[in-house]
């Protein structure tokens, strides 16, 4: 039986985490791992490392100008045609990758069917209605479609043992509880401003256990500054743990504080309770383990929403659980 394969063309680490029960489901439907292509900017290839129903991950690009990405075309089509497989599932509504599977002469084409994907899938895709809908909607409507069963949207992410042990044993002193913050977001707005992360950690701090704050190599200068600014229990600066240094130290931390961004999605990944900050985009709901902290007046997310939740909710908020 020819293999299956399924491409993600989101870019960043929660699209990796959000995605992967469907990845799951399609897997288990062929009896097989499945070859799945995404983004080098998800870190695919580091987190799912330990997936069973993912056989390998390839990286491909899909942005910049109109030229470099026709260029980009070619060489997926390549990519594709390489692997010899029967059913490639494309799980966004972009007509590109469709293409590049037919041209490719991928036999069974599974998409959306939303606009110019139309001509180029071989399913009948879904209902138009749900065009404006999320696109976590969109995938179980895809999976209810072709049949596919969807046992549940927990990405349940396995890390390898090694990686998770490495960290317990490089944090062994560290008092507990384990609180991680997760700072910035790949859209700015959605994260908390300067001095209520200031304010935050500082109450944090007056409390027993260690803080931990992550968020890439973009954020260790400011980590540095907001721990040199508070005082009180320890604070670390994690920023410079990898993307799965950063899944093994969620893993182990009893909990989580941050705006919607890739550490958010990461520690609901690994089953780690997180507390996500939505003032300004729509709550996630995937996950049990999300708890959507919203702003204090209790209104809709705005594009100021972030300023409208306070370090003082947030500690109220998780509080039962500094234990």
């Amino acid at each position: 039986m020819a293999p299956t394969a399924v491409i993600q063309t989101k870019q960043g680490i929660g699209d990796c985490i959000w995605h992967l029960p469907f990845i799951r489901a399609i897997a288990t439907a062929a009896g097989e791992p499945v070859t799945l292509l995404s983004l080098p900017s998800t870190h695919a290839q580091e987190l799912l490392r330990a997936e069973p129903s993912v056989a390998r991950t390839l990286y491909f690009e899909n942005r910049g100008p109109e030229w470099t990405r026709g260029v980009q075309l070619v060489g997926l089509t390549r990519m594709l045609r390489g692997l010899g497989c029967g059913t490639l599932w494309i799980l966004d509504r972009s007509a590109r990758p469709a293409f590049a599977a037919m041209l490719a002469g991928i036999p069974h084409r599974i998409g959306l069917g939303f606009g110019r994907q139309r001509w180029f899938i071989t399913n009948a895709g879904i209902d138009q209605k749900f065009y404006h809908a999320h696109p976590l909607v969109w995938l179980k409507v895809l999976m209810q479609t072709t049949g596919v069963a969807l046992p549940s949207t927990e990405p349940n992410l396995t890390l390898p043992q090694d990686l998770t042990a490495a960290l317990r044993t490089r944090f062994a002193d560290a008092a507990r509880p384990w609180i991680v913050l997760g700072l910035g977001a790949a859209y700015p707005p959605r994260d908390w401003s300067e001095e209520a992360w200031r304010e935050f950690i500082g109450a944090l701090r007056a409390r027993p256990g260690t803080v931990f704050l992550i968020g890439g190599p973009r954020q260790v200068e400011r980590a540095d500054r907001l721990i040199a600014q508070t005082t009180g229990a320890p604070a670390i600066n994690a920023c410079t743990l990898s993307v799965g240094e950063s899944a093994a130290l969620l893993s182990l931390a009893d909990l989580f504080v941050g705006p919607d961004s890739g550490p958010l999605n990461l520690a609901a990944g690994v089953g780690t309770r997180a507390f996500g900050l939505f003032g300004m985009s729509v709550v996630l709901d995937y996950s049990q383990h999300i708890v959507p902290v919203l702003p204090d007046d209790g209104g809709p997310a705005t594009p100021d929403g972030m300023s409208r939740i306070s370090p003082q909710n947030v500690l109220a908020r998780i509080a039962p659980y500094l234990a």
